[in-house]
């Protein structure tokens, strides 16, 4: 056999021997484009100079709002060690349902646990908020009979501008923006170590002392369980914000926990 039927017998044997591998690379990605609607409600209860509760309820809407997406609520304990550090320990349910072009099998319920840190700081009139969590999670994905433990970090930086003062003060309106984003660990992960980042720009109205109102855009970033498809979930978010300070010398308008729960 001449070197030039050697060369080409030898690249069809390496072609040949290739395919098996080819076919277990990994799919492409898939980009799932969604439209949502959030409704959110927070309210913190200050209730002695260290200590309060923390509730918070949304209704999250898929297809413009027509179809179910998500409800979740969440209660928890606060500390407040001091002006600027806040710790917090808590409980979360949460129910989604099928959606999008790639949606799950069936509903999927899930019991959290968490524990998070808030940070609070001020740079001139803007004030800056970082938020450190630790979720431990029991999920029942579909068709499983059981649920699944996984663990779940997260980190969010909130600024918030007032517009006409110094500080946060009753029938002010406000800028706020956030990012956040959102980290799986532990054995029961698979692909998606990487869970998903949130960027949230908004305005808000302090409405009185103890009530703000937000609404603002929400770029929600999903990676699914299966590593192959990205959600880029676009919500307009609505949210009314409570901080009802029970303290016998309140001061000012309390800042609010963020509403990007």
């Amino acid at each position: 056999m001449s070197p030039l039927l050697r060369a080409v017998a030898g690249l069809l044997l390496l072609f040949g021997s290739a395919r098996p591998v080819l076919a277990q690379l990994p799919e492409a990605r898939v980009a799932d484009d969604n439209r949502h609607l959030w409704l959110v409600y927070n309210g913190s209860f200050r209730l002695a100079e260290h200590w309060g509760l923390y509730t918070e309820a949304q209704l999250r809407r898929a297809n413009f709002g027509r179809a179910p997406q998500q409800n979740l609520v969440r209660a928890a304990v606060d500390y407040h060690a001091c002006k600027n550090l806040m710790l917090s320990g808590g409980y979360a349910y949460q129910k989604s349902f099928p959606y999008g072009d790639f949606p799950a099998a069936s509903n999927s319920p899930e019991n959290r646990l968490y524990e998070q840190l808030v940070l609070r700081d001020e740079a001139g009139r803007l004030r800056l908020q970082h938020r450190y969590r630790l979720e431990q999670r029991w999920i029942r994905w579909p068709d499983d009979a059981t649920f699944t433990y996984q663990n779940r970090t997260r980190y969010q930086l909130r600024a918030q501008l007032p517009l006409f003062g110094p500080e946060l003060t009753p029938r002010m309106p406000y800028l706020v923006a956030s990012d956040e984003v959102f980290i799986n660990f532990g054995r029961h992960v698979r692909s998606n170590i990487f869970d998903q980042n949130r960027f949230y720009a908004g305005f808000g109205y302090a409405a009185s002392k103890f009530v703000n109102l937000e609404a603002g855009y929400l770029n929600q970033l999903v990676q699914q369980r299966n590593g192959r498809v990205f959600e880029h979930n676009h919500t307009l978010q609505l949210s009314v914000l409570l901080n009802v300070d029970l303290r016998r010398d309140p001061r000012g308008v309390a800042e609010p926990q963020s509403a990007n729960d």
